[in-house]
């Protein structure tokens, strides 16, 4: 009976989630995937829309791996050889061999002494920022960072936040300086890749005012980085925007297996000592299940697939197609955030048009995601698209003349 007076304060959050513009609404179904043929791409099917073919240029599957046979073929065999769930948590009997071989290869893809498997990159964030901030320490985090990096902030109770402005290294640098005194442990915290925006941190930047103040903090200054959207898919090899930028100063590298990777699961890549406490103290790495056998069999192929002459092929259609989209929207005009990165946002900067918009993609066959206000900043509307390197020119130069017809339209 109870339940019935919080389904209705529960029913007013979601209407003025709906007023707001906040509500996600339904989710697409994808009912059916068919597999790349010719010229064309993958083409998926949604539930509703029966019969009717949709590019996905909303994918975080940025290498296309997710389809291919040999990443299927690894996980079939993983489950046939240690089944289809771990069992228990690492610490208790669930640690198989391929986590530790999987472990291994992320550490040594990253360069780093060893390396920790969580269920997600949420968790992974969550589970590296929890145990490091202590009541001594002041957090600096860039204000565009994702959800994950907010609310690990917020769980973690540090002796103070600090947000600086998007990109802003003389704002950061001014931060520095006013938490000399304050603090024992400064730990700055950036994504790689902004996610709303294909855009990066200048991670050397960063590196260099860490050098430069990190003896005025008798605990030091980490620097965390999340390349969740960064490493795989971005870079000369793939290893994100770390290697993009050429830093040579993270602490702690986060990355996740769920989109490049083409799998499931997040992971860190530190030094030995930072992994070995992660693993005595990170609750979400403790007490959680890790991923399947098949998840990191998968996963182990794909680091496989990307540091290869594959691999670089790859990458390198990936930025092709990239900046043929890229090229294209500017030649019809559009207003875009260009970089190296396959997130291309195209703005629209106007919450009805931006619902337009989306309407008319998805009825002529693409799936892409429009960001409104409050999820960017008033005027900086947008439609997001994601290039994936299992698109074909002909997918691109499709969506491109959807593009064009609304153009005309409008």
């Amino acid at each position: 009976m109870g339940l019935k007076r919080l389904e209705k304060v529960l029913q007013e959050s979601l209407h003025s989630l709906e007023q707001e513009g906040r509500l996600k609404g339904r989710e697409n179904i994808i009912t059916g995937i068919k597999k790349a043929e010719g010229e064309k791409g993958p083409r998926y099917f949604l539930k509703g829309w029966e019969g009717k073919p949709f590019i996905r240029m909303n994918s975080n599957s940025y290498l296309g791996l997710s389809l291919r046979q040999e990443m299927i073929a690894a996980g079939e065999e993983a489950a046939r050889q240690f089944g289809t769930g771990p069992g228990a948590v690492r610490f208790i009997s669930g640690t198989l061999q391929l986590h530790r071989q999987l472990e291994q290869k992320l550490a040594a893809f990253h360069k780093r002494e060893d390396a920790i498997i969580f269920s997600s990159a949420y968790a992974t964030v969550l589970g590296v920022l929890t145990p490091l901030i202590t009541a001594d320490t002041i957090i600096i985090s860039d204000e565009l960072n994702h959800n994950c990096i907010i609310n690990a902030i917020r769980l973690s109770r540090p002796l103070d936040k600090i947000v600086y402005k998007h990109l802003n290294m003389q704002e950061l640098e001014d931060e520095l300086k006013e938490s000399i005194g304050k603090a024992k442990r400064i730990i700055i915290i950036t994504d790689g890749i902004f996610s709303m925006r294909g855009d990066n941190a200048p991670l050397q930047a960063i590196s260099r005012l860490v050098k430069d103040y990190e003896q005025n903090f008798s605990e030091g200054i980490i620097f965390v980085v999340d390349d969740s959207h960064g490493v795989g898919c971005f870079g000369p090899t793939g290893r994100g925007t770390e290697e993009y930028t050429q830093a040579d100063g993270v602490d702690i590298l986060i990355g996740t297996l769920g989109k490049a990777f083409g799998v499931n699961g997040g992971y860190a890549a530190s030094s030995q000592t930072v992994v070995t406490y992660l693993r005595e103290s990170a609750p979400l790495y403790i007490y959680s299940n890790p991923i399947s056998a098949a998840d990191a069999a998968e996963a182990y192929q794909a680091l496989t697939i990307i540091d290869s002459e594959e691999g670089q092929t790859i990458l390198q259609h990936l930025r092709k197609m990239t900046k043929r989209f890229e090229a294209g929207l500017k030649e019809l005009d559009y207003e875009i955030i260009e970089s190296d990165h396959p997130i291309v946002p195209l703005l629209v900067r106007d919450t009805k048009k931006t619902k337009e918009l989306g309407k008319f993609l998805i009825e002529n066959g693409i799936l892409a995601t429009g960001l409104n206000f409050p999820v960017v900043p008033r005027g900086d509307e947008e439609i997001r698209f994601q290039v994936n390197a299992d698109h074909t020119p002909l997918d691109i130069d499709t969506v491109l003349a959807v593009l064009k017809e609304w153009k005309n339209l409008s």
